[in-house]
């Protein structure tokens, strides 16, 4: 660091589990760029202070993490157009008179699913979980010309919620049910995107959907669950032939998009696994 280095940074809370520090100070030093990236821990009551502080000290870019998404919106001079309809924003590009918010959450999965050659446009996709990651992944499978979207969470109520918010740009396309109800799904095999905390650590064996029936219906399986790198989830998917995923590629790739957005560069493939690699190894 010297007296030119820029500033990139984090800004959420908890932050000190985050691996965001590995992926944007290696890409940084991978391909020269002058910029150190560090985690800040802010409180819900000072997020429009913490922003509008990044920007009178010239920080260069920022990432926000929960549960400040979405207030964070409050704070910008502008927000992308599909941000603004997801309801959550998670990186932010300097812009004349403050910050402007992009969601790269969604930018990393699509990224994430068309390198695992799962197509989205004109197929049925399954999501599990109706939670703040399920909104962005919803929106996007919906922006990516989904047929239809089975939208199960264990309240259906909430995944009613959701799939009003949805349906109104995109017309009829996500049908909300509660998780128990998946036998209405017709027969046939579907992209099952799993966002609900079940297999998070310490619960590595907790399943969203218990029934074996469930995993039949499955032609590929993605947990946005990084640690394990194997969860529950994935390992039924697989016991019944089906490819899984899990989220640290979702991790990186939303990273490497803000990268990119701030300095306006392309992080090369082999450069992406490399610091994919550390990633596997820091967990």
């Amino acid at each position: 660091m010297d007296a030119k280095t820029e500033l990139c940074c984090l800004i959420g809370r908890p932050v000190e589990h985050s691996l965001s520090p590995l992926i944007h100070n290696t890409l940084a030093q991978r391909m020269g760029i002058n910029m150190a990236y560090t985690t800040f821990c802010v409180e819900d009551a000072d997020v429009a202070e913490a922003v509008k502080g990044a920007y009178a000290l010239g920080v260069r870019g920022m990432n926000v993490t929960v549960p400040h998404k979405r207030a964070v919106m409050e704070c910008l001079t502008d927000v992308d157009p599909l941000a603004a309809k997801i309801g959550a924003v998670n990186t932010l590009v300097r812009a004349e008179g403050g910050f402007k918010g992009y969601n790269t959450d969604i930018t990393g999965l699509d990224r994430e699913l068309r390198e695992a050659g799962i197509e989205i446009g004109g197929r049925s996709v399954i999501i599990l979980g109706a939670g703040g990651a399920s909104r962005a992944i919803t929106y996007l499978c919906a922006d990516r010309g989904a047929d239809r979207i089975w939208l199960l969470n264990r309240t259906a109520e909430r995944a009613k919620e959701l799939a009003g918010e949805v349906n109104s740009h995109f017309g009829d396309v996500v049908v909300p049910m509660s998780l128990k109800d998946y036998r209405e799904i017709p027969g046939g095999k579907y992209p099952v995107i799993q966002t609900t905390s079940a297999g998070l650590y310490p619960d590595t064996d907790g399943l969203p959907i218990e029934d074996d029936a469930f995993y039949e219906l499955v032609s590929a399986g993605v947990d946005i669950i990084f640690n394990p790198p194997v969860t529950g989830f994935m390992k039924k998917c697989v016991e019944h032939n089906a490819p899984a995923y899990n989220g640290l590629k979702m991790l990186l790739y939303q990273g490497i998009a803000a990268f990119e957005m701030w300095y306006g560069v392309t992080v090369e493939q082999p450069l992406a696994y490399e610091v994919l690699s550390l990633m596997e190894k820091a967990l």
